[in-house]
C-alpha cells in the first residue's frame, strides 16, 4: 500500500491546496507517498545514501511544482516522472563531476575493478544497471522489473512506444555486455 496518511482529500485536491501554499496539504502528500518515492528513489540509485537524497530532492520539486499535476493521470504516474527527472538531473551533474577517492582521500588516476567472483549475482546485476544510462536503466525497471508494458512506459517517460522497446533492449544489450565482461564463463 502506498499511503501512511489517510484523509479525505484527494490527491488532486491536495496537489491545488499545497500548490496555494497549504502546508498541512504537502506534509499530507509526504506523509502519503515518502515510502513510494523511496522505494523508487533506491531502484534508480541502487544505494541507500543516494536514495535518501533523491528522495528529498523530490519532495522539494514536488513542493515547487506540485500546481502542475493536473490529475490526468494517477498522482503517482506524475510523481514518478518527478523522481525520475531529478536522478536524470543528479546523474547528468554526476557526469560532470565524479566523486571517486581512494581510501586517503585522493582522486586516483584510474580505477579498476576488481573481479573476485565471476558468479553472477543481484549485486553484480545492480552494479551492472548503474552503469547504464538512465534512459536504458529507467526502460530496464519500468518494464522488466515494475512489468509496466511499453505504452505505459513511454507515458511515464514521455517517449513514443518504439523508443521504449529500443531503449529497453539496448539496455538488456547493455547488461549482457557488462555481465559477460564480469564473468568470462558465461561468454558462450
Amino acid at each position: 500500500m502506498i499511503s501512511d496518511v489517510k484523509s479525505s482529500h484527494t490527491d488532486k485536491e491536495l496537489a491545488r491546496l499545497a500548490a496555494g501554499g497549504d502546508e498541512s496539504a504537502f506534509e499530507e502528500i509526504y506523509g502519503r507517498y515518502r515510502r513510494y518515492v523511496y522505494s523508487v528513489a533506491l531502484r534508480l540509485t541502487g544505494n541507500e545514501a543516494d536514495a535518501e537524497d533523491l528522495t528529498q530532492d523530490s519532495f522539494v520539486s514536488v513542493l515547487r511544482w506540485v500546481g502542475g499535476f493536473r490529475g490526468e493521470s494517477s498522482f503517482t504516474t506524475w510523481l514518478y516522472r518527478v523522481v525520475v527527472n531529478q536522478a536524470r538531473m543528479r546523474a547528468r551533474y554526476r557526469s560532470k563531476r565524479p566523486e571517486v577517492q581512494t581510501d586517503d582521500g585522493k582522486l586516483p588516476e584510474r580505477v579498476r575493478a576488481v573481479n573476485t567472483n565471476p558468479l553472477i549475482d543481484r549485486l553484480a546485476i545492480e552494479k551492472a544497471m548503474r552503469r547504464l544510462p538512465s534512459g536504458y536503466r529507467a526502460a530496464f525497471i519500468l518494464h522488466d522489473v515494475e512489468g509496466h508494458g511499453h505504452e505505459e512506459v513511454a507515458r511515464l517517460m514521455g517517449w513514443k512506444a518504439g523508443t521504449s522497446k529500443s531503449q529497453l533492449h539496448r539496455a538488456r544489450l547493455g547488461l549482457r555486455e557488462l555481465l559477460t565482461a564480469r564473468s568470462p564463463a558465461l561468454r558462450n
